[in-house]
């Protein structure tokens, strides 16, 4: 069988130089009778003919070498087909359809294991505490895809801690707490200003401190000194100072406050609504948090 094909092939290519050898007027005179040939062959035909991928692929790809002018003449097809399968064979060349994934991309195995290993490791954390803690680590990933992971390696939500929750925390110690924040107003000249606000939650009072172009973490300091040379003796009844986590609020920022015996809370990341009380006073006014980048 395969000694058969192989002689069939070669007497194929053996044909090939009497072919290029061959005279132009004989050249043309089989051209004449191939498609005499072809046009007596449709002609017997009830319907329409119906053209394979590799059929297409061959006419498309001979099109090349014979004038647009004669395609008419030769191909069996209209010139605009060819074009089409033409364009069609091309095209193909830059459709990623197939290579292409619906839907979020999966969460890279590494980043599933640090979950598991956060959880395991802190048995009282839940899944928004560990994306929180992702979050710091610069992983982007969402409370819901954690909570999905911890689901399908079979561990159980974090139990309820037997203390009271942050929102009860809170309306408990209003009376001890202050919390700040940076704000940013927008000039009617186009000028950005930053200001340092406290507001004391028992009372609602607001204190601005400061206003500049340009934050920094020295200023913040320099904002804490002056706060809390402005409470004078009312500071002894502040118990706690609820800030973000900018980087403008160094050691010596907080320094200037634990000199006064208050306890710094630090909101966890990405979580604006643990400092609700100045979130709703910039909703209230013209100001806006400030979320400008470490200094």
């Amino acid at each position: 069988m395969i000694v058969s094909l192989l002689y069939k092939v070669t007497r194929k290519l053996l044909t090939v130089p009497s072919v290029l050898l061959r005279r132009g007027t004989a050249k043309d005179a089989e051209l004449l009778v191939l498609r005499h040939e072809n046009a007596v062959l449709r002609r017997q035909l009830a319907g329409s003919v119906r053209y394979e991928p590799a059929d297409r692929f061959w006419f498309a790809a001979l099109s090349g070498l014979i004038p647009r002018r004669h395609w008419r003449e030769i191909f069996p097809v209209t010139p605009a087909t060819l074009l089409a399968w033409h364009r069609r064979f091309i095209a193909t060349q830059w459709d990623d359809t197939a290579r292409r994934s619906t839907g979020r991309p999966p969460t890279p195995a590494a980043i599933k294991k640090l979950v598991v290993r956060l959880a395991r490791e802190n048995p009282r954390w839940g899944h928004r505490r560990i994306q929180g803690e992702l979050a710091r680590l610069g992983h982007r990933i969402a409370a819901s895809t954690v909570w999905e992971i911890l689901h399908a390696a079979g561990i159980d939500p974090a139990p309820r801690r037997s203390g009271p929750t942050w929102r009860e925390f809170l309306t408990a110690q209003a009376e001890g707490i202050s919390a700040t924040d940076f704000f940013h107003i927008d000039t009617a000249l186009g000028r950005r200003l930053y200001a340092l606000a406290f507001l004391e939650h028992g009372t609602r009072r607001l204190h601005i401190t400061g206003v500049t172009v340009h934050p920094t973490r020295d200023w913040a300091v320099q904002q804490a000194r002056n706060i809390t040379v402005d409470l004078g003796v009312h500071i002894e009844s502040l118990r706690f100072l609820l800030r973000d986590r900018d980087g403008k609020y160094i050691e010596a920022f907080d320094a200037v406050f634990r000199a006064e015996e208050m306890e710094i809370l630090n909101s966890a990341p990405r979580a604006p609504g643990m400092n609700a009380h100045c979130d709703a006073l910039s909703a209230a006014s013209d100001a806006k948090p400030s979320t400008t980048s470490s200094s």
